[in-house]
């Protein structure tokens, strides 16, 4: 019998299946432009296991793949994102996908080449070069303050993604982005506001390549800026619900130490993209057991010694949810630079696809991970490259 049925004990509903005793299934998911393929694969692999979402928060290309999945019927979810990354996907140097034998050397030159050939060219379906550039733009003027346009991404999204399920649907979804006059983060979520295209084209506006994205009477960039990955709000809005979480993150915050320049680059992006993911589980996973603590302090004084604010605090204590995050990054290849997330080929896709898809259901092999810890039991984080 296939572990990861509803069959093994694990209570079903909806359109799949959730761990017994697990309230909330989440799908967290980071910024990484051309990255995020590997995104599309993981959700591939939870599809096909029945796993059913509740929640999706993303930024960046992780808010474009989450509107993508929300945004669509359970049946049409994967379509969509092939779709999309077909879009947005080309091979103008070679085109077929290289072999997976070929030597570093080749497969490198490739892939800064067409990286190159983006910048020079954008990609169809996303971007386009502003001509003849900023520097030649009116201030103020359409296209001053940015090198691309992104109105081919606003329409690729009205094909591919329903924006009535996206706001009315069972999935909840959440964005983040930057605003631009006051460098606040902001989180738009369908709980609260209804969703457009605008505010997910401004959760990517990440500058100088994209241009910020007006929303009311406020401007927003890519919220990659101030940190790519959406997990804290998801922390900060528990509800009380038992939750399990995946986090996919582009970006790898651990890595070797450069010897050359464009390792340098590399490595530079990755730790400022990886926006400290493990920093965030940690701290929430020290709060989680301080207030673990204070629920075992409370419960050792009498109960007529408690003031009103002191009974509250000590119910609320008392009904903590778990959580467990099971923690999915994607792991560079050698061939890859400091282009990789602006390297949209269509081989790279196809490998960043596989990978998701190999590392989710590598994840899912470990099946007591996704059994719901017992009360009192405070964070989990499992990641299958450092069990």
């Amino acid at each position: 019998m296939d572990q990861h049925t509803p069959s093994d004990g694990r209570a079903g509903d909806g359109d799949g299946w959730r761990p017994e005793g697990c309230r909330r299934v989440a799908l967290v998911l980071q910024g990484g432009g051309a990255l995020g393929a590997f995104q599309a694969g993981v959700y591939e692999a939870l599809h096909e296991a029945g796993l059913e979402l509740d929640w999706i928060a993303g930024v960046s290309i992780g808010a474009i793949n989450g509107a993508l999945i929300a945004g669509n019927a359970p049946e049409r979810r994967l379509d969509a994102l092939r779709e999309f990354w077909k879009t947005v996907t080309t091979d103008r140097l070679w085109p077929f996908d290289l072999d997976l034998d070929a030597g570093d050397l080749t497969r490198q030159w490739r892939h800064e080449a067409s990286a190159a050939l983006t910048m020079a060219l954008g990609q169809p379906g996303f971007f386009t070069p502003n001509v003849p550039g900023p520097w030649f733009a009116e201030p103020g003027g359409r296209g001053a303050t940015s090198f691309y346009d992104n109105a081919p991404l606003r329409e690729t999204l009205r094909r591919l993604v329903d924006f009535d399920r996206l706001n009315n649907g069972r999935i909840r979804f959440s964005i983040g982005a930057v605003n631009v006059g006051t460098g606040n983060f902001a989180y738009f979520d369908s709980a609260r506001t209804r969703i457009t295209e605008d505010h997910i084209m401004a959760s990517g506006a990440l500058p100088p390549a994209l241009p910020m994205m007006r929303i009311g009477k406020e401007h927003y960039w890519d919220g990659g800026l101030v940190s790519n990955t959406p997990l804290q709000h998801l922390l900060d809005n528990l509800e009380g619900r038992s939750t399990l979480a995946f986090q996919v993150d582009l970006f790898s915050a651990r890595g070797t130490i450069p010897r050359t320049m464009a390792q340098v680059m590399s490595r530079q992006k990755d730790i400022q993209y990886s926006s400290r993911t493990r920093w965030v589980t940690d701290s929430y996973r020290r709060i989680r057991e301080l207030e673990l603590e204070l629920r075992r302090a409370l419960e050792l004084l009498p109960e007529e010694q408690l003031d009103a604010h002191q009974r509250k605090l000590k119910q609320r204590l008392e009904h903590m949810p778990e959580v467990v995050i099971l923690q999915m990054i994607y792991q560079q290849q050698a061939h890859e630079g400091q282009a990789k997330d602006y390297e949209f080929s269509t081989s790279a896709m196809h490998e960043h696809w596989r990978a998701g898809v190999q590392d989710t259901q590598a994840t899912l092999r470990h099946g007591h991970w996704l059994v719901m810890p017992p009360p009192g039991s405070g964070i989990q984080v499992h990641d299958v490259h450092r069990a």
